[in-house]
């Protein structure tokens, strides 16, 4: 192979690190911690984006834009959020720079210092509510459902491309109601939202949950979770859905007057998906050869590489592929034509393996002469010749069964990964040899939460809205439980 990888099963981390940058989805910036996203990598994101944004445009939200700095007195107004976001805040005090006196290049103008220090944006609930207690002042005004696609900024010690940086690009949505009721009712729908973009576009099945108070989102009353469980056993939170009751309504007194005549404050809900889903996708699906994209969200669903020796074979062939992309495309199939004459065939082979294209059509002089190409799946690495007649059927049949196979191997390998155990030695030698959901007993308390984290690292991804009732005792402490939650080591 023309770019080797690292081995998944023994370095699972400079494998995901290998892949990353040399399938070209991202690479290290200048800034500690930020990344450039490139083409490929931004057109997997822009094909989620497109997809979640018609999934959220049907849900009735429309998007808006709101701006990157936050006065910093808007995070004193509620202060759970404030201290949840506290150590990850990146801050702006002046506004100029000005030439070094001492001639080494330019200086902060002492001058120009701001009157009140900016926030560079970590997420948006307080300048949002700031502008929507001018928006809202009678029932008539609300619900308001609003998304904005932005970047933000949380300045993370240790980080990694796509799943932890200290830029990343993502989606937030913030909505504003009259009631408790339809606010609760607007974080299940996105919930589910997300639930089903990833299981039917990203082909990766997830746990549906609540996050304990200790996890929840700075300033909410209850956060939703979709949790997922990647190749090496360690879970993934891949979206979040907030019910933030009304405590971003009383920082920043949004109330409205109902039908009835009295003044209420405002419910609200936020929710969010990042580019951590590019990172999520990686781990799912992509094996040693490279990225394994399910062709929903793949760039290019199928690539064509021209076989010749001679330019008068390459005409003939070039006019079959030729022919092949104009009926792919008008079944809608996303097709890439690789003519280029600076590389040759092996090369493009091994490229477009790294690169996770679900298929790739290679087409030569024999084949033309058999009136057939030769095909490979990229999930499965099966080669197979197929006739030109009726090719584009085929290959719409081939995309179908990958997207579904990609969804059946992971909903497997979660399954699998997913167990219950009873007693403290059982946890610890899950935690520390096995990996994956681990269901266990948990008293309830922050303090045995903690405990547990602090001497497995182990977190507890959340409790399944789904989850029966089951008496038994808490696999640390011993005391009464009522239902088992999910435990994992997490990225």
């Amino acid at each position: 192979m023309a770019k080797v990888l690292a081995s998944k099963d023994s370095d699972y981390a400079q494998w995901y690190n290998d892949l990353v940058i040399k399938a070209d989805l991202a690479e290290n910036s200048a800034v500690r911690g930020s990344m450039v996203i490139k083409p490929y990598g931004y057109a997997i994101w822009e094909k989620m984006q497109a997809e979640l944004d018609r999934m959220f445009k049907e849900t009735g939200h429309v998007n808006a834009y709101f701006p990157l700095f936050i006065p910093k007195s808007f995070f004193s107004k509620e202060a759970s959020h404030v201290e949840g976001f506290a150590k990850e805040c990146a801050v702006v005090t002046h506004y100029r720079l000005k030439n070094d006196p001492n001639g080494k290049g330019v200086i902060v103008d002492p001058d120009a210092k701001l009157e009140e220090e900016l926030i560079v944006r970590p997420t948006s609930e307080t300048v949002i509510w700031d502008t929507y207690r001018k928006w809202i002042q009678s029932y008539r005004d609300l619900p308001i459902k609003i998304n904005q696609w932005a970047n933000v900024v949380r300045w993370e010690m240790r980080t990694r491309l796509f799943l932890r940086t200290a830029e990343f690009l993502w989606q937030e949505g913030h909505t504003a109601h009259a009631s408790k009721q339809e606010a609760i009712e607007e974080a299940e729908t996105m919930l589910n939202v997300y639930a089903t973009f990833l299981e039917n576009f990203m082909a990766i099945p997830v746990l549906k949950g609540i996050k304990t108070e200790s996890e929840r989102f700075a300033g909410a009353v209850e956060t939703y979770c979709v949790e997922a469980l990647m190749q090496d056993g360690k879970a993934l939170q891949a979206g979040t859905s907030h019910f933030l009751g009304q405590n971003f309504a009383k920082a920043f007194d949004v109330t409205f007057a109902t039908k009835e005549g009295t003044n209420e404050l405002v419910w609200a809900t936020s929710w969010g998906v990042s580019t951590r889903l590019i990172g999520a996708l990686i781990m799912t699906h992509s094996d040693n050869n490279g990225l394994v994209l399910p062709p929903k969200l793949a760039p290019h669903q199928v690539v064509i590489v021209p076989i010749y020796r001679k330019d008068e074979e390459f005409e003939k062939v070039d006019a079959a592929a030729k022919d092949i992309v104009q009926k792919l495309r008008a079944a809608g199939i996303s097709v890439h034509y690789d003519n280029r004459d600076t590389h040759k065939p092996g090369w493009k082979f091994n490229e477009y393996e790294l690169k996770g294209v679900p298929v790739r059509i290679a087409i030569g002089p024999r084949d033309l002469e058999k009136q057939q190409v030769e095909l490979a799946r990229r999930d499965t690495l099966e080669k197979s010749f197929q006739p030109m007649e009726g090719l584009t059927g085929v290959i719409a049949d081939i995309l179908e069964q990958m997207q579904t196979s990609l969804l059946e191997r992971a909903r497997k390998r979660t399954q699998d990964g997913t167990y219950a155990v009873d007693t403290w030695e059982e946890f610890t030698e899950a935690v520390k040899n096995r990996g994956g959901f681990i269901k266990a007993h948990w008293d309830g308390t922050a303090e045995t939460e903690r405990i547990i984290k602090e001497k497995t690292k182990a977190t507890i991804r959340c409790i399944e809205l789904d989850a029966p009732e089951e008496e038994g005792v808490c696999v640390f402490s011993g005391k009464p439980s009522k239902r088992r939650v999910v435990f994992a080591k997490a990225y």
